[in-house]
């Protein structure tokens, strides 16, 4: 029996090698939502050695929605490298609903979240996912990458965790390969680096 070769993805995948050691249109990112981002920076780093974690306070991001609804979720997040494989530290200040809260966890300590991955078409890749059922739980624009947009599929029905989906372009693989760059520079001591 012959598997299928078609995916979401496969106008995207192995198209291109990004400046981060990903193929565009494969998984660039796995992410976990934590209860304390430098605690667990330093869990990773401890048993893991992966690290340093670059902290970003208070993500600026706009015009962002959960599950339909404009919200105004406050989020920080800590972003590092393993290899090529990006991993993302999610916090959540406020209280309001979101796709990092819906799970009814008494506690979200490192709890898998979502995969992610960059596109350079985004509405093909959204209308793909419309098309497959799959609901859009949260979406917005980057503000440190010009706007660019991401959003959520929820796939935890099926896979367990989430989709993230992020519009690609050189902002954004300008960040991703930064943070890659201190990875790969890393003197093995320094758990978290504030910019």
């Amino acid at each position: 029996m012959a598997l299928s070769t078609t995916s979401i993805n496969k106008d995207d995948a192995m198209s291109r090698m990004m400046d981060y050691g990903q193929p565009l249109g494969s998984i660039m990112q796995v992410a976990y939502v934590v209860d304390d981002l430098e605690k667990a920076a330093q869990h990773w780093v401890d048993a893991l050695g992966i690290g340093p974690w670059i902290i970003m306070p208070h993500f600026p991001a706009e015009d962002m929605h959960y599950r339909g609804t404009p919200t105004d979720i406050d989020l920080s997040i800590a972003l590092a490298y393993s290899g090529s494989m990006c991993f993302e530290l999610i916090f959540q200040h406020n209280e309001v609903p979101s796709v990092y809260r819906e799970d009814g966890a008494p506690t979200r300590e490192g709890r898998f979240h979502h995969w992610a991955i960059a596109t350079e078409r985004f509405d093909d890749v959204m209308a793909k996912h419309k098309t497959l059922g799959h609901a859009v739980a949260f979406d917005g624009k980057v503000v440190p990458v010009g706007g660019l947009r991401f959003a959520y599929i929820d796939a935890m029905p099926h896979l367990g965790g989430m989709i993230e989906v992020i519009e690609s372009g050189p902002p954004v693989e300008e960040l991703f390969a930064g943070v890659k760059q201190v990875a790969d520079n890393w003197d093995g001591k320094t758990v978290v680096i504030r910019p």
